[in-house]
């Protein structure tokens, strides 16, 4: 058995019960006590066994199970800050949320609601969980889920368009052809909001151009002809925070490998 169907078969007891008691606190005990932090990495095992066992428990009580991802994401920065064991919960919490709305249709409304307000949380690995709570929606709802991110790229609203980036940069979601231009659209869509930005010195730009540096690569992996065109156009731009994001992606090897003339001939554009 391996350590995530371990995780998945106690957790499935613990939910057994936590359906019959409303109480959560072992649940949150084994979670917290199994997080690997504080450390470099979180349990991203743990945290994806707990999102499909809640998913497959929410068949039995929809109602409670939506109850108990919420509780978890409710776990603030005061309670559990960057790398305390309880930050876990959160995260867990948001990859539940995507998982629960993408097997049960009728919290997808809800689903993006929090996951847009959780988008902006101070924790970088609370909203990592928001990216990875995202791909799980991406994948069961395909281009609703697209949509509803559409609405996320707005003026200014740095730290949720990070969520979108990071959320749609999964080369497993972009196997789907439609998926990859949907993912391509609204890399257009957060580069315009880039390109007439005045200030860019916060902490949250510099945060959504981190993300940038590397998401842009997987989605051009996916869709290389749309996607080298696009990199070729913002190219010409000259705007010094998107060259910056171009030299960032023209680095993976993800492309340096796999399209070497085309990672070559984008080089000779940039300044």
């Amino acid at each position: 058995m391996s350590k995530k169907e371990g995780y998945k078969e106690f957790l499935s007891r613990l939910l057994d019960e936590f359906l019959k008691t409303s109480n959560d606190e072992k649940i949150r005990e084994y979670l917290t006590s199994n997080s690997s932090l504080p450390g470099p990495r979180g349990n991203l095992e743990l945290a994806f066994a707990f999102a499909e066992v809640a998913a497959d428990f929410s068949e039995k009580d929809s109602g409670k199970m939506w109850e108990l991802a919420s509780r978890l994401i409710g776990v603030s920065a005061g309670e559990a800050p960057v790398n305390d064991p309880k930050e876990i919960l959160s995260f867990c919490g948001a990859v539940a949320i995507g998982a629960i709305a993408s097997a049960r249709g009728e919290f997808f409304p809800k689903a993006f609601h929090l996951l847009r307000r959780l988008a902006e949380d101070s924790r970088w690995r609370t909203r990592e969980g928001v990216a990875m709570g995202l791909q799980r929606l991406i994948a069961g709802r395909g281009q609703s889920a697209l949509e509803e991110l559409d609405g996320w790229v707005e003026k200014n609203e740095w730290l949720v368009m990070r969520a979108v980036a990071a959320g749609v940069a999964e080369p497993a979601l972009l196997r789907d052809k439609q998926i990859a231009k949907g993912a391509l659209g609204l890399h257009e869509k957060i580069f315009s909001h880039i390109f007439v930005a005045e200030y860019r010195k916060t902490d949250e730009f510099k945060t959504l151009r981190q993300a940038l540096g590397y998401s842009l690569s997987v989605v051009i992996c996916a869709i290389p002809k749309e996607g080298f065109e696009y990199l070729r156009r913002l190219a010409g731009s000259r705007d010094p925070d998107v060259l910056w994001v171009l030299r960032e992606n023209l680095k993976k090897n993800r492309l340096a490998k796999n399209f070497p003339a085309e990672v070559v001939a984008s080089r000779k554009l940039l300044p």
